[in-house]
């Protein structure tokens, strides 16, 4: 299965004697049926308007080494009929023409392996600033446009438009394409929308230019894919489905499924009544001798400090704050550099910090300590959920809890009132 899928058709020898096909058949499924028979039924799931595609999500921000290289041979194992991407593709940020375009050229590399088309989609590591912008420019040309497939519009966005927009945004000039090119695809079965920042939970989303997207979008059924906070999440918004994507490569803690952090592909099954989604976990994607595909991908190099694991335990009035999230920040009197770490309490108010990857502890220091407990963590427009601990412990300069971690030290504890 490459561009184009094949339709199965099934002829079915009945006892031998009658066979009948499905309509428009082309390849037949050619079985003897009995009295009684060893399967459920003879309708295969392979409907002529269905297709596959796959999403990979952020590869940059820290990126990891050896990562997205080796999920561009996974998705040659799985077979899509094309890849697109929620952005982040390359490093950027503050670099020479020449700098960017070696990062590009390596991103490039990777994805000309693809045995299916892959779609580009803008992040603000691509097109961030007035630099990169350029490049991007010059190299991919458009930095949002759509096409239809099968009857399905892909919308694909950018929301650093203007460069350097913060939380997000789209411009006039862009909200006028995506709307023009809504309604001239206003027959189509499906829309899915692919931008890089979620930049429906900004608290000025009318100042944006999503909202004038999404009233576009209102009328018609659509699928929304972002990326950008490294974090797997589903919210629901006008009755439809938004993604934010957690990474393939980007810089993550890599903590797991429970808190969102994992290196996956979304992998898309389009149905005639709207999209099947499943996450794919890259680690699960083997050949057939079980080998990890080669690579040389080289991960962003920085300085880690030495963590220690340590186990803190929070409590509410004398009694343990479940589902909490716990902040530490820290900062070097010597050298003023800062570091922080986080982590989640468990059902006996425990919790393992994490500074930079999967339960690594925390270095040694002083830390200004937050401490937020969301119910439900997520509202169902996307924002956070209301705090349910009073407010001063959501800010450090208003807390005034503080934990000192000195070599040996294994635990610690911290007490809220109401």
């Amino acid at each position: 299965m490459r561009s184009i899928l094949l339709t199965l058709a099934v002829a079915v020898v009945v006892a031998g004697a009658v066979a009948f096909s499905r309509p428009g058949a082309d390849v037949p499924l050619r079985i003897s049926r009995e009295k009684s028979n060893p399967w459920t039924h003879l309708d295969i799931n392979n409907d002529p308007q269905s297709f596959r595609f796959a999403i990979v999500s952020d590869r940059t921000g820290s990126h990891r080494a050896k990562v997205f290289s080796r999920a561009v041979d996974r998705l040659n194992l799985l077979q899509p009929e094309f890849v697109v991407t929620v952005g982040d593709l390359i490093e950027g940020g503050k670099k020479t023409p020449q700098q960017l375009a070696a990062e590009w050229e390596e991103f490039d590399g990777y994805v000309k392996r693809l045995q299916m088309p892959f779609f580009y989609v803008p992040g603000n590591h691509d097109v961030g600033n007035v630099d990169t912008d350029a490049v991007w420019r010059e190299r991919y040309g458009r930095r949002w446009y759509h096409f239809v497939y099968r009857g399905v519009l892909f919308l694909c966005l950018d929301s650093d438009d203007p460069p350097g927009s913060g939380v997000g945004k789209l411009d006039k000039e862009q909200v006028e394409y995506a709307t023009k090119a809504l309604a001239d695809n206003a027959d189509v079965r499906w829309t899915i929308v692919l931008i890089h920042k979620p930049v429906w939970t900004a608290p000025d989303g009318e100042k944006r230019g999503w909202l004038d997207v999404e009233k576009a979008l209102a009328a018609r059924p659509y699928t929304v894919f972002c990326g950008h906070v490294h974090r797997y999440k589903k919210f629901v918004r006008q009755g439809r489905n938004y993604y934010q994507l957690a990474t393939t490569g980007g810089g993550s803690k890599m903590r797991g499924v429970e808190y969102g952090e994992f290196d996956h592909v979304a992998w898309v099954t389009m149905k005639k009544d709207g999209p099947v989604f499943a996450n794919v976990l890259l680690d699960s994607v083997l050949d057939d001798d079980l080998k990890i595909p080669e690579s040389k991908e080289e991960g962003r190099k920085f300085t880690a400090r030495k963590t220690f694991p340590v186990r803190g335990v929070v409590y509410y009035d004398g009694t343990p704050l479940i589902g909490a999230t716990v902040g530490l920040s820290a900062e070097d009197e010597k050298t003023k550099a800062k570091w922080s770490a986080d982590g989640f309490t468990e059902a006996d108010g425990s919790l393992r910090p994490t500074t930079y990857t999967n339960f690594d502890g925390i270095p040694l220091g002083k830390y200004a300590v937050t401490v937020v407990q969301r119910r439900p963590l997520l509202l169902a427009n996307g924002k956070a959920g209301p705090n349910q601990l009073p407010a001063k412990y959501a800010a450090a300069k208003t807390s005034g809890i503080e934990v000192e971690i000195k070599e040996g030290d294994t635990e610690f504890r911290i007490d809220l009132k109401r």
